[in-house]
């Protein structure tokens, strides 16, 4: 069993010893219990509040373990506008219902909603479902590391 206690920074040259792929929500859980595919059992016992990003490195208890998380791919919408004015808006919308959101200057991803679909589709906005890693937006409040 290894508990892991702390982050490094994502470019650490540390030699990990695997790759453990997480959802956005499982990311955002400070203290949980893991188990792995070949039945390993993993502890984070992280400082609360810790908000995990893709190539984030752990580091166990007794300084001897390292693990790297990655962004598990994950059903998502996708959604496109036709002007970034409207994709403002959606963001804007989106915002005021506090789901977590992935923003870039082409697109908004967000979990599948069916009450959001529908409204964004409603806006006039483009949807497409697909597998990718999600990467939301962490909320003003939060403490997060700077990319």
């Amino acid at each position: 069993m290894l508990t892991f206690t702390q982050r490094q920074p994502p470019n650490s040259d540390v030699v990990v010893a695997f790759t453990l792929a997480l959802t956005a929500e499982e990311r955002t859980r400070s203290r949980h219990r893991w188990e792995t595919v070949d039945g390993k059992v993993i502890f984070f016992r992280l400082p609360r509040g810790t908000l995990l990003k893709d190539g984030d490195i752990l580091q166990d208890e007794t300084n001897s373990s390292f693990i790297r998380i990655t962004a598990k791919p994950e059903t998502v919408l996708t959604v496109f506008a036709q002007t970034p004015l409207l994709l403002m808006r959606a963001a804007y919308h989106l915002g005021n219902r506090h789901v977590p959101v992935e923003i870039t200057s082409s697109y908004l991803r967000l979990l599948p909603d069916s009450v959001l679909r529908t409204m964004l589709e409603q806006l006039g906005l483009e949807i497409t479902e697909e597998i990718l890693p999600f990467q939301p937006e962490f909320g003003a409040y939060g403490h997060h590391h700077p990319h």
